[in-house]
C-alpha cells in the first residue's frame, strides 16, 4: 500500500479566522499522550478497505497515521457527535450527509448561530485517492489539517478545541475509545484530527454502475444512451475527461472554468486558491470536484448556484464566460462554449447517473453510529 507522509500544521490561512488563541492550538504539545507508531502497530488491527476494481488505486495514508479498525470506529463516532459544536446541536454530519453522498443538500451550511457560509459543502468519499490539497481553495494540504478547522470556525461549529477537549474528556466513553485507537491516556486536538481522518479515509466509493460496466465479468455494460454518453465524455467533441479524469473523476487540480465573467483578475466575487496563497493568477480558481455521485451531491459549483445536472451541462454547453485565467483547455478549444444539442446532453447526462453508489448511501459501516 503506497504511504504518504504528512506533517501535523494547524491552518494559519483558513477562511475564517479563529475567535481566539484557545481556538487554534497551532502549537500545543498534548501532556500525556502517547503517540507512538510501534504501539498502533502492535494493539491495533489493520482495517481492510475491501476489493477494488481492477482501475482502482490503494488508499493513500500518511505513515504517521495508518488506518485501524479501532480508529476509524472512533473517528466515526467523532465524525457524527455533536459534542463538537459549541451547543452540542450540530456535528460533521450534519453538513455531510451520507444520503447526499457526504455532502450537503443546502447551497450554503447553517452554523450553530444561524451563520450561512459561502460555499457548498464538498463530498467527502474517496479522501484517500491521488494527491489531494482539500477545500474548495486548497486551504488544507492534508485531511488530518483539514478536519480541525470546522470545530473553531464561528460560523460553523463555533467552539474552542479547549472546551471540545474539555467535553471529550469528561465523557463517560471516549478516554476509553482513544485509548483503544491510540494508546492515549489524554485526549488531544492531533489524535482527534487523526481519528476523523482515519474515518473519512475509510468512506470509499467504487459500486457505481460505472465500476461494474468496466469490470470484465460483472455481466453489467452500458446501454446504448450511456455508451453515446461515454463517447462525448472521453472524446475530442465534448473533452470532459481533461479536468475530470482518473478513478476518481478529477485531476484534484485548480482552475478557472470560465463560471464567472471578469475583465481584470481582482474582480472575481470570490478570489478561490488566489486568495489563499495570495497569488493573483489564481483567483477564480477552485478545486476540480470528483464527479463520482455527482447526481447525488446537488447544488453544484462552489457557490452551489447550479441545482441541476442540466443546468451543469447548459453552462458548460453555451454559456462558459470570459476571465483572464480560464483554463486553457477551455480557451483554445471551446471559446464560446462546448454547444451540445439536446441528444448529447442527454446522453451525457445518462452517462453521468452511472457514477452514482447506491451502496455508498446504505452503507452501515459510515452510518450514524447513535442511531
Amino acid at each position: 500500500m503506497k504511504k504518504v507522509g504528512i506533517t501535523f500544521i494547524f491552518l494559519l490561512f483558513s477562511l475564517v479566522a479563529c475567535r481566539d488563541d484557545h481556538d487554534c492550538p497551532l502549537d500545543e504539545e498534548p501532556i500525556g499522550v502517547s503517540d507512538d507508531l510501534q504501539w498502533i502497530i502492535d494493539n491495533t488491527t489493520p482495517y481492510d478497505f475491501g476489493q477494488f476494481p481492477p482501475t482502482f488505486p490503494a488508499i493513500q495514508e500518511p505513515d504517521n497515521n495508518p488506518t485501524t479498525v479501532e480508529g476509524v470506529a472512533l473517528g466515526r463516532r467523532l465524525f457524527y457527535d455533536p459534542m463538537l459544536s459549541g451547543d452540542n446541536s450540530i456535528s460533521c454530519a450534519t453538513c455531510h450527509k451520507q444520503a447526499d453522498a457526504f455532502s450537503d443538500a443546502r447551497r450554503f451550511s447553517i452554523g450553530i448561530n444561524g451563520d450561512i457560509g459561502t460555499r457548498q459543502s464538498m463530498a467527502l468519499f474517496n479522501m484517500g485517492v491521488g494527491d489531494q490539497a482539500f477545500t474548495w481553495d486548497g486551504s488544507a494540504q492534508t485531511l488530518e489539517q483539514q478536519v480541525v478547522e470546522p470545530v473553531p470556525n464561528p460560523i460553523e461549529m463555533h467552539q474552542s478545541w479547549e472546551e471540545a477537549l474539555e467535553e471529550l474528556e469528561a465523557s463517560a466513553d471516549y478516554p476509553e475509545l482513544y485509548a483503544k485507537a491510540f494508546g492515549a491516556d489524554r485526549i488531544s486536538v492531533d489524535l482527534t484530527a487523526k481519528a476523523i481522518a482515519q474515518f473519512l479515509r475509510s468512506i470509499v466509493s467504487v459500486s457505481s454502475k460505472y465500476d461494474l460496466a468496466i469490470t470484465p465479468g460483472s455481466g453489467v455494460f452500458f446501454n446504448d444512451q450511456e455508451e453515446r454518453g461515454r463517447i462525448l465524455y472521453e472524446g475530442e467533441e465534448g473533452q470532459c475527461f481533461h479536468c475530470h479524469n482518473g478513478p476518481n473523476f478529477t485531476h484534484n487540480r485548480f482552475v478557472n472554468n470560465g463560471l464567472d465573467a471578469a475583465a481584470t483578475i481582482e474582480d472575481f466575487k470570490d478570489p478561490g486558491l488566489g486568495g489563499f496563497n495570495g497569488d493573483t493568477k489564481d483567483y477564480g480558481k477552485f478545486k476540480t470536484p470528483s464527479l463520482r455521485n455527482i447526481e447525488l451531491t446537488a447544488p453544484y459549483m462552489h457557490d452551489g448556484r447550479y441545482q441541476t445536472l442540466e443546468q451543469v451541462i447548459n453552462f458548460y454547453s453555451d454559456s462558459i464566460r470570459t476571465s483572464p485565467n480560464r483554463d486553457p483547455v477551455l480557451v483554445s478549444e471551446f471559446p464560446d462554449g462546448i454547444f451540445m444539442d439536446e441528444q448529447q446532453k442527454a446522453d451525457l447526462l445518462a452517462y453521468l447517473k452511472t457514477f452514482t453508489d447506491t451502496v455508498l448511501v446504505n452503507n452501515e459501516a459510515f452510518s450514524n453510529p447513535f442511531d
